[in-house]
């Protein structure tokens, strides 16, 4: 799976972005789905996770409220939406796909994903 997220972009603080994640190469609906990022100096987070038939949803404390992830199988795309965005939500995001993943942890770990997007980025001023 080839994943190509994008929708980055600067916002001000309450504003809102989706974010996009296009999946080509193989059955995209077999495949769990989550959102991570990465802000400067800081390791990887989790963001949001959605299981591989959408009944499952997931999402970090911090975005709890305010993000929410879908998926459109029939279009090979994963988003997401983000609202009321804050300055700490500035970082890069990566949308991710895992083929098996079942249980929360292999939905939040982000160690079982199999295929990483390349990055967009979200810049929030204040």
């Amino acid at each position: 799976v080839q994943l190509q997220a994008s929708g980055g972009g600067l916002v001000q603080a309450g504003g809102s972005l989706r974010l996009s994640c296009a999946a080509s190469g193989r059955t995209f609906s077999n495949y769990a789905v989550g959102w991570f990022r990465q802000a400067p100096g800081k390791e990887r987070e989790f963001v949001a996770a959605i299981s591989w038939s959408g009944g499952r949803t997931y999402y970090a404390d911090s975005v709890k409220g305010r993000f929410t992830i879908s998926r459109d199988n029939a279009k090979n795309t994963g988003s997401l939406q983000m609202n009321s965005l804050k300055p700490g939500d500035m970082a890069v995001y990566y949308c991710a796909a895992g083929l098996g993943l079942y249980s929360d942890y292999d939905l939040v770990s982000g160690l079982r994903y199999d295929y990483w997007g390349q990055g967009t980025l979200v810049t929030v001023s204040s």
